[in-house]
């Protein structure tokens, strides 16, 4: 059996050959682990790869290409000629394929070979090959097994492979352990930064709200001279928008903050009416209580000089903004439309 594999392995190599035109007699042999000799040129090897190139300078005639089956071998020396790479080559010998593309640099095929063995990924080998990833420079292959490992952590720590490694290769197992804790602070990192701009577009919504109830009313909560009649509809913030107004009337009636007491959410009021001084731009106009007092106020006591005030009306104007951006066109277009027939209004009224 083992003879007739080989015969069939030195026709397939022939037939490559043979498909090469013009093509003198073979002027070396390549010698594998099986024993087989693999007839070859000299010139089409120094042309494929500068490792092979090397060793024919060096006058040797008979290239020894051990350690991988000779069928693997086979198929090296026929991409050599061909540039080509079957699939089912790629299924029995991807993993020989890339060692031999990476140990005699052959970056085409090393590309193949990347892809190929990334798309046949187990549980079961995932820990070996990202130890051949490692040892042959394929970045891209590591990664994706590293990946791999860390979504089926439970199921390739029972494998042969990571108890292999775990005896013979302890540096291996530390860095995947350090790749899994870097992924889980990232998580930790990306699920804090998600509830941050959440805090961040709440806030920016309230600030919508404030402005939208003292100047028009909405609901129950409306200024003194917006007649409860000519109130509108529940706005389509209304979740947020509730919130405001009742927070709002607690304000109004709270008996502890007109007594000196401290009252938590009376505090969240005045921390609401005080980041609306910071963002509103036409403080003179504006119609939300204590806008003017708070800039004059912070003004005079500098307190805008406060770094970390500074660093969240920048985030709730930035929520804002994305906010803005995540609208659909025909509603962004429509909310222009209306600023422009706003402003026009107004220089007409001026004129």
């Amino acid at each position: 059996m083992e003879d007739s594999s080989h015969n069939s392995t030195s026709s397939a190599v022939i037939s490559a050959i043979s498909s090469v035109p013009e093509l003198t007699e073979a002027d070396l042999q390549i010698l594998t682990s099986g024993g087989l000799r693999i007839p070859a040129h000299s010139s089409i090897l120094g042309m494929a790869s500068p490792v092979l190139e090397s060793i024919i300078e060096s006058s040797e005639r008979v290239i020894p290409i051990l350690g991988v089956p000779c069928d693997a071998v086979s198929a090296f020396v026929g991409y050599l000629y061909s540039s080509r790479c079957t699939e089912e080559q790629m299924d029995k010998y991807g993993i020989h394929l890339l060692t031999l593309s990476h140990v005699y640099s052959v970056p085409q095929l090393k590309q193949r070979c990347t892809r190929g063995v990334s798309q046949r990924l187990t549980v079961e080998n995932v820990v070996d090959v990202l130890q051949l990833a490692w040892l042959c420079d394929a970045p891209d292959l590591y990664l994706k097994c590293m990946k791999q490992v860390l979504a089926h952590f439970k199921a390739v720590e029972q494998t042969e492979g990571w108890k292999f490694m775990q005896d013979h290769d302890p540096w291996v197992e530390l860095e995947i352990l350090k790749f899994i804790d870097e992924a889980e602070s990232r998580k930790k990192r990306t699920r804090r930064h998600r509830e941050e701009q959440s805090l961040y577009l709440q806030l920016s919504e309230a600030m919508e709200c404030l402005e939208h109830i003292y100047t028009e009313g909405c609901t129950t909560v409306a200024p003194y001279d917006v007649e409860p009649a000519k109130k509108t509809s529940p706005c389509n913030k209304y979740k947020t928008c509730q919130g405001v107004q009742l927070l709002i009337k607690h304000f109004a009636l709270c008996k502890r903050r007109i007594n000196g007491g401290g009252c938590s959410r009376c505090n969240r009021m005045w921390q609401l009416l005080k980041l609306h001084s910071s963002i509103c731009d036409q403080p003179d106009s504006c119609r939300v209580p204590l806008c003017r007092q708070f800039k004059l106020k912070a003004k005079q006591q500098k307190m805008g000089d406060d770094a970390k005030w500074k660093l969240l009306v920048r985030k709730v104007l930035s929520a804002k903004a994305m906010s803005s951006l995540s609208l659909p066109k025909r509603k962004r277009e429509e909310e222009l439309r209306e600023t422009m027939e706003d402003h026009v209004l107004k220089t007409f009224r001026l004129l």
